[in-house]
């Protein structure tokens, strides 16, 4: 490939699967502008600009919206550390699904020969456990399993309840940002409150072990928020999250 060679709206259109439509839109908010435009008015994109367009639908499917996508990649200077990530993700999420394919390639074969059905066989890769290793790298096995442990004692109504509170949350964060408050508001700082008992009450959770450093694992976590889309997706996207992040340093540095 050329680096010099560009490819019609069209042809781009048809290779994404998605539509001139949608890339004139991409262009019109300035997340994706052609690389050129011919003396038709035709659209034409470069290397660059596909490099680009993976991003966005990868991020597209991280479930963030087209301004949050904005955010993200202007944060990200370097085109191959940002798809390095978005690659470990892909493995993480090829491994899950190839999981759930086989588990439910294994509950048809012994429906049909009715065999009898391996409970422990059949919801590979449908729970939470696709987030073990990364907990596990981060705080260590038994934090994994003290609260892998914990949500698998819980109740239906209670899992509905922790996700509950854990929704509503965010959605007063959300608001609370949106409303212009400072991050050391009497809002805010009730927000950090809330958001710290909360995360206090998970076990497993440095926040939650006796004796444990929740200061440093609140600011760490303010951090984690901003640097990671899928925390910060949670909070509208970069700028949310830096709010909370904020907020919840002003509060760790004068309460922890």
């Amino acid at each position: 490939m050329n680096d010099d060679e560009e490819w019609s709206i069209q042809q781009i259109a048809r290779l994404a699967g998605t539509t001139s439509r949608t890339l004139r839109h991409y262009d019109d908010i300035g997340l994706l502008a052609p690389s050129s435009i011919g003396h038709n008015g035709y659209r034409y994109y470069d290397q660059a600009a596909l490099v680009r367009l993976q991003r966005i639908l990868l991020l597209r499917e991280l479930g963030l919206g087209l301004p949050q996508i904005g955010d993200v990649l202007g944060r990200e200077a370097s085109e191959a550390h940002a798809l390095e990530s978005h690659l470990a993700w892909l493995r993480q999420e090829q491994d899950r699904l190839a999981r759930q394919v086989a588990s439910v390639e294994t509950t048809i074969t012994a429906l049909k020969g009715g065999e009898r059905l391996m409970a422990e066989n059949m919801f590979d890769g449908f729970d939470h456990t696709q987030y073990k290793d990364e907990v596990e790298q981060r705080w260590g096995k038994k934090a994994y399993a003290d609260s892998d442990r914990w949500w698998r004692s819980m109740s239906a109504d209670d899992k509905a309840a922790w996700e509950q509170r854990a929704a509503d949350l965010g959605r007063d964060w959300i608001a609370a940002a949106e409303s212009g408050v400072a991050p050391d508001s009497d809002e805010a700082q009730a927000l950090a409150k809330r958001h710290v008992e909360w995360l206090t009450g998970i076990p497993g959770t440095p926040a939650a072990a006796p004796g444990g450093d929740v200061k440093a694992y609140v600011l760490g976590l303010g951090e984690m928020y901003v640097a990671d889309p899928r925390f910060a997706a949670n909070y509208n996207g970069t700028k949310g999250a830096e709010f909370v992040r904020d907020a919840l340093r002003v509060y760790a540095e004068a309460q922890l």
